[in-house]
């Protein structure tokens, strides 16, 4: 969604000065005024900031979106992109447990990007912050030019003296479970390449106000996802064994859960039915990615936590990593080298 100004609508973000013209100290500045600041012992303005870790440790962790292999400006407002850099770094400080603490962020943009752009992706972190993590802040950055639009996020978290969940951890005899949507975000891509580019198959803002996919809630989801943050520290409370966030697609990570464990997963018949998808018969719901739900395994007899909801268990180590109806798995999902078309759009 775009701002709006009440007095005239929608207001377009491509429009008005660029960044190569107003120059990087004016361009920080309308930045970081709109940006949540969180609660850091020292913040943006000096050549690093200070965060306090209560147990002197801290998680951390790093991830990019690139147009084109990541987002498409023809399908995501500024703000669904800065809201989705939150989301999916808040994502993975969630599944090691830990409570996010911080964000800093860095941004690369061509010299004629309008700086009401780089506002709307500071207002969707703002958003998601909000919504996702309060208390959380973005607590410094950087700002480049490049032909590429880059948004580049390292996110911190506070393990309140909680041991850290590995991937490694997964014992035979655990459950396995997850918390969040599954397939969701991967229906609604699919709903943009079908149905949000032009007659000659480039992604086009008027294709998706045409096919009304901007009120369809899967499409809602691949813009701005919504994990389940607070699920990771109660997990971690609660006992799990081991943990991941659903990034890349269930398949595929459970495969990585289940090789950093040395262990196979079995899905159990009709699992996740009780969240309305049954992932024994919905590949996307096994194969999609970036719905950045959470996947655990716990003691059999611990009581499931959150959101978490059982869809199987874990057995000893065997040729395949996921197992259905006793069946292989391929542990198959996104992969931007493989799965990338080139198209910016």
């Amino acid at each position: 969604m775009d701002e709006t100004d009440e007095s005239s609508g929608p207001v377009d973000p491509w429009t008005g000065p660029t960044v190569g013209e107003l120059g990087e100290l004016v361009v920080l500045d309308r930045v970081v005024s709109r940006l949540p600041t969180g609660s850091p012992l020292v913040g943006p303005g000096d050549d690093c900031a200070v965060v306090a870790a209560p147990d002197g440790r801290f998680v951390v962790t790093t991830d990019l979106m690139v147009h084109g292999p990541d987002f498409r400006w023809a399908w995501s407002s500024p703000e669904d992109v800065g809201w989705k850099a939150a989301a999916t770094n808040l994502s993975d400080v969630a599944a090691m447990g830990a409570v996010p603490s911080g964000l800093v962020v860095a941004l690369a943009a061509p010299q004629d990007t309008p700086v009401a752009v780089l506002e709307g992706i500071a207002d969707g972190f703002r958003l998601a912050v909000a919504a996702l993590a309060p208390g959380c802040g973005v607590v410094g950055g950087d700002l480049s030019t490049s032909s590429a639009f880059t948004v580049a996020v390292t996110a911190f978290g506070d393990l309140e003296g909680r041991a850290p969940v590995l991937r490694s951890g997964a014992r035979v005899g655990d459950v396995v479970a997850v918390s969040g949507e599954l397939g969701a975000a991967a229906r609604g891509l699919g709903r943009l390449f079908r149905d949000g580019v032009d007659v000659h198959g480039e992604p086009s803002a008027a294709a998706v106000r045409a096919s009304g996919l901007d009120t369809d809630p899967d499409v809602g989801r691949q813009r701005r996802p919504v994990p389940p943050i607070a699920d990771g520290p109660a997990a971690g409370v609660a006992g799990a064994t081991a943990m991941l966030d659903l990034s890349d697609g269930l398949a595929i990570d459970a495969g990585r859960l289940a090789r950093a464990s040395r262990v196979t997963l079995e899905l159990d018949a009709g699992a996740g039915a009780a969240a309305g998808v049954d992932v024994v018969s919905d590949e996307i719901a096994l194969h999609g990615g970036e719905d950045h739900g959470l996947l655990a395994t716990f003691p059999a007899d611990v009581a499931l936590p959150g959101g978490f909801r059982r869809i199987g268990v874990v057995v000893p180590r065997g040729e395949a990593d996921l197992l259905r109806a006793g069946e292989p798995v391929p542990t198959t999902g996104w992969d931007p080298y493989a799965d990338w078309d080139g198209v910016a759009g």
